[in-house]
């Protein structure tokens, strides 16, 4: 795991964060898959939500110098998947999320407590 991943993943968080983000997660996926370190998770109440949370985490890490792989899922907006190879964000509706449960098909990863982001300032 590199740092890259960890900084990506802390703005992505405090991205999702300032937009009030419900229920976000990480899971450490670098030893079970190769399509990237982390999946953050995480869901808004409705599709204006998802896709003002989805907006800023693609503002926040296009200002640190990321751009995402691959953005799908905005226009309907109950789930949008933004791929920024070593990260991939998903945003949720609740129902979205209940449905394709991603914490139960990836449980063979590692559940990150989200504070170890938190607390940490991304680097410049």
């Amino acid at each position: 795991m590199d740092h890259n991943s960890e900084n990506m993943a802390k703005l992505a968080i405090r991205a999702l964060d300032d937009k009030k983000g419900i229920d976000v997660r990480v899971i450490d996926i670098s030893e079970v898959s190769v399509i990237a370190d982390y999946f953050i998770i995480a869901s808004g109440t409705n599709a204006h939500q998802v896709q003002a949370l989805a907006d800023n985490v693609e503002e926040q890490l296009g200002k640190a110098g990321y751009t995402p792989r691959q953005i799908e899922g905005y226009g309907s907006a109950s789930w949008v998947l933004l791929d920024y190879n070593d990260i991939i964000v998903h945003v949720f509706t609740n129902d979205s999320r209940s449905f394709y449960d991603l914490e139960r098909i990836w449980r063979d990863g590692k559940m990150v407590d989200t504070d170890q982001f938190r607390d940490a300032k991304p680097q410049a």
